[in-house]
């Protein structure tokens, strides 16, 4: 008799322990699918790479030898919102791009309603006395958000092309010359993707995780969708945009979260190609508060399920190959992972209390593969995308158990914005707080979900230590996962939001 057997209830009738086991099989058979996925990015990537390196490097060199008279104007947009810390950074590193001055507009799109206003004139009026072609677009109302605010300037913009960067970039100075001609060398080019870098990597265990999982999505994933003739994504910043394939898809829409994800799908089924170009780096600044991180990645999460369900329709009628259909299918419900994730974790206590102290042997069995395959392969894509990277952009190893950790914690959030997100629950865009150079960190968000997570990652950790004592190692490295996750986003969020006062 162990500790934990006066937690053990009545077994339950043979139905109600079927329902359990066949709910059970649904999460495990789904979370499969997703990790197999994974390993036809890692396929795919290992596969053609190469070929992408050499296509890139060939139009990188046919680039760079563009003469001036050739090349098209560009409209460089910088979407703000509130962003004191990192507003004059940005402006200043639009200015310094390289290209000829006729030929670039730089457009701030300004919805901020604090200091970022005055800041943003005073460095405008100083570039424009410098000769730069700026202009500050203010909107009475912030209406769609960030589409919206793109959506005004296109109409506003004088450019061909559009570079977009986020407050908190910063593209090197040769950006455009390195990207721009692209475009004319490949007519069939409707947006261009580059790979983000990091400004704060190091900052924190927190950061470095981050990191780890950026740079799987960008060196693997990004690269894998690319070569392979798959749909892929625009991430929102550090991109560039030709003006017919944004016209010819709809234009910017503020009807989902991700109106970058939702804008890239529509132009591809408009019959416009992505182009990824890994080579190109621009640094950015990820969240250091847990609070920022969890924010984020909710609204990518209701985002992209929202996305899904306004676009799978079109993906799964548009006249492309039916494999390029299953991949669009994962890429745009990727999240859904996430409530698989926490449906995983709440079914697990019931099993045992209510069902045997095990499953059968061919549920053991199947849970022990589908485990391993779940784990392994956003293990193994970290792993390569970590070795990939030149050493000195490289975080601390430690980064990869923690991005794993993170994937766990996020279950109960994330799970939540799916629910929300197939419910058709609107919510605004919260954009991510940024704090740039400044020492000054980003105020904490009150609210309940820190509370929460504690809550589930307790119960999840009495449910791995009810496994263990009955011999359930098979399900120790998924509820090791939930526990950790879980915690650690609960207490640093109650951490933050005391320090914060």
């Amino acid at each position: 008799m162990t500790a934990f057997d006066f937690l053990r209830f009545v077994p339950a009738p043979p139905s109600i322990s079927a329902i359990l086991y066949a709910a059970y099989f649904v999460t495990t058979a789904g979370l499969l699918a997703y990790g197999l996925q994974g390993y036809v990015h890692l396929f795919l990537f290992t596969l053609r790479h190469r070929a992408l390196r050499t296509l890139n490097a060939g139009l990188l060199s046919r680039a760079a030898k563009t003469p001036d008279s050739q090349l098209p104007r560009v409209t460089t947009q910088l979407p703000l919102f509130n962003e004191p810390h990192v507003a004059e950074r940005v402006l200043r590193a639009a200015a310094a791009l390289d290209y000829p001055s006729d030929l670039h507009q730089i457009q701030v799109l300004d919805d901020s309603t604090d200091e970022t206003c005055a800041i943003v004139d005073a460095v405008a009026a100083d570039l424009r006395s410098a000769g730069h072609d700026i202009h500050v677009l203010r909107r009475e109302q912030r209406l769609g958000y960030k589409a919206g605010a793109l959506r005004e300037g296109l109409r506003a913009a004088s450019g061909e092309f559009f570079a977009i960067f986020d407050a908190d970039f910063l593209p090197a100075p040769d950006f455009l010359r390195r990207t721009v001609p692209i475009f004319a060398l490949r007519s069939e080019i409707g947006f261009l993707q580059t790979r983000w870098a990091h400004l704060n990597s190091r900052e924190s265990l927190l950061c470095e995780a981050q990191a780890t999982g950026i740079d799987a999505h960008f060196i693997v994933e990004q690269t894998a969708r690319a070569a392979g003739g798959l749909f892929m994504n625009f991430n929102g910043t550090a991109g560039v945009w030709r003006r017919r394939a944004i016209e010819d898809a709809g234009g910017w829409q503020d009807d989902t979260l991700t109106e970058d994800l939702d804008l890239s799908y529509r132009a591809q089924l408009a019959g416009w190609a992505p182009h990824y170009l890994p080579e190109v780096t621009v640094p950015g600044e990820l969240p250091a508060s847990v609070g920022a991180y969890r924010q984020q990645q909710f609204r990518w999460a209701k985002g992209s399920i929202q996305t899904a369900c306004k676009l799978l329709p079109s993906v799964l009628a548009a006249p492309v190959h039916p494999l390029k259909k299953l991949f669009a299918f994962f890429h745009l419900t990727h999240f859904f992972v996430h409530l698989l994730l926490l449906l995983h974790c709440l079914l697990a206590l019931p099993i045992l209390l209510w069902c045997r102290a095990a499953p059968p042997e061919p549920w053991f069995t199947l849970f022990c593969i589908a485990g391993g395959f779940t784990l392994s392969a956003p293990l193994v894509i970290y792993i390569v995308a970590w070795l990939t990277l030149p050493r000195a952009e490289r975080s601390r190893l430690r980064a990869v158990p923690a991005i794993m950790l993170l994937g766990g914690g996020l279950a109960l959030s994330n799970g939540r914005a799916v629910i929300e997100a197939l419910l058709g629950v609107r919510s605004a865009f919260w954009r991510t707080p940024k704090t740039g150079s400044s020492a000054t960190r980003a105020p904490a968000t009150r609210s309940w979900m820190p509370l929460l997570e504690l809550a589930l990652g307790l119960y999840a950790l009495i449910a791995l230590l009810l496994f263990v004592t009955r011999g359930g190692w098979f399900l120790g490295p998924f509820l090791l996962i939930y526990a950790g996750g879980l915690l650690y986003l609960g207490f640093n969020d109650l951490r933050d939001q005391r320090d914060a006062g």
